[in-house]
């Protein structure tokens, strides 16, 4: 039966009655809804909270082997020293003269103006040596940039300008030391400088070798051929090498021979930083001029035998143009790990118990 059947057969007033419900529930919904919609409209409204950042993605994952450590720094070509330090290294003397001497705490010029190198690196060690530099100004520059720092570098003492010339050599990372002005019938004196000389007073010839000490500072010590008579004479070279150990600093001997062998003897005794060579590399009749001496040099002290201590030697070279070329060619062509290590004169120097003696009384100087 449907609705409307169903309604017909009510009477009038079950009818009004049903009518009368549906009204009620219909205004019941609607006031739920104007309930509801009021209590909406009552609450404090909300500012919307932007949404929070996103958590950044995770690193990928590193697959492989565990990192290399980096590689450490090399150390600086030369030690650092404060303004006080180097000052304690100066000594300045009544006729202004300013001259190299030990520090109060012990070091000495010829150690604390070295270059330094790696000593963990290949035991034998080769060095080059150019000497007599400031004559020319245009080898003096080219020497200077463009040989490799290794390379160490001795200027005549009476170079113009030598306190800019050393200067610049130390910034290009070459050890530097002064040729020592001593009489040489073979040799031109120095011009601006007056030689030292066998027929002079021991007390002129430390006046002489002063001034040459005064030209510059921050090198290492001395070069010198010693061929002339100065040193065939202990009653001449003492008071010299006297001078020179009580100040510091060392001493290259070119071309030894046996009747200057006091020379020798007096530097262990005196205590001072000693190197020597007879290996001269633009010896004009060699085979293969100045890059078959190098590559003989490299060879020999790459030689090893049973129980024998590795070997080091250094040679001398005058400045030209082909002394350089053939240095630089030389050096580009060495393998990226040579068995023998390119080592300034530093590395080749003897110090034996007397000068060992001078040296632990600053510990510092053992460090390389």
């Amino acid at each position: 039966m449907s609705a409307r059947q169903r309604s017909a057969g009510k009477s009038p007033a079950e009818r009004k009655h049903g009518y009368g419900r549906l009204i009620a529930a219909c205004l019941l919904v609607l006031c739920l809804i104007a309930g509801g919609v009021s209590g909406v409209a009552g609450e404090t409204p909300r500012i919307a909270q932007p949404p929070a950042p996103a958590p950044p993605p995770a690193p990928p994952t590193k697959v492989g082997s565990l990192a290399v450590p980096p590689r450490p720094v090399p150390p600086a070509p030369f030690r650092s020293f404060s303004p006080a330090e180097l000052g304690e290294m100066v000594d300045v003397t009544d006729e202004a003269q300013r001259l190299p001497r030990l520090s109060p705490s012990g070091w000495m010029p010829w150690i604390a103006y070295a270059r330094r190198f790696d000593p963990s690196g290949p035991p034998a060690r080769v060095g080059v040596l150019m000497i007599n530099l400031g004559a020319s100004e245009a080898l003096t520059r080219r020497a200077i940039e463009e040989l490799p720092g290794e390379v160490s570098l001795a200027f005549l003492a009476s170079t113009p300008d030598l306190p800019r010339w050393l200067g610049e050599a130390r910034e290009r990372g070459h050890e530097v030391y002064l040729m020592l002005p001593v009489e040489d019938p073979s040799e031109p004196a120095e011009r601006g400088l007056r030689p030292i000389q066998t027929s002079l007073e021991a007390t002129e010839n430390v006046r002489r070798l002063r001034g040459a000490m005064a030209r510059g500072e921050f090198y290492v010590g001395f070069a010198a051929a010693f061929a002339g008579p100065v040193w065939q004479s202990e009653a001449a070279a003492r008071p010299l090498l006297q001078e020179i150990a009580d100040r510091g600093l060392a001493l290259i001997e070119i071309n030894p021979t046996p009747a200057t062998a006091t020379v020798h003897r007096l530097t262990e005794e005196l205590g001072i930083g000693y190197a020597r060579t007879a290996e001269v590399l633009d010896y004009r009749l060699s085979d293969g001029g100045i890059a078959g001496n190098l590559d003989r040099l490299d060879a020999w002290v790459r030689e090893t035998a049973p129980e024998q201590p590795p070997r080091h030697r250094f040679g001398v070279v005058q400045p030209t143009d082909e002394a350089i070329d053939a240095i630089v060619a030389w050096f580009r062509r060495r393998p990226e790990r040579p068995a023998a290590a390119l080592v300034p004169i530093i590395g080749h120097f003897e110090c034996r118990d007397a000068c060992m003696a001078r040296v632990r009384a600053q510990p510092a100087q053992l460090r390389p």
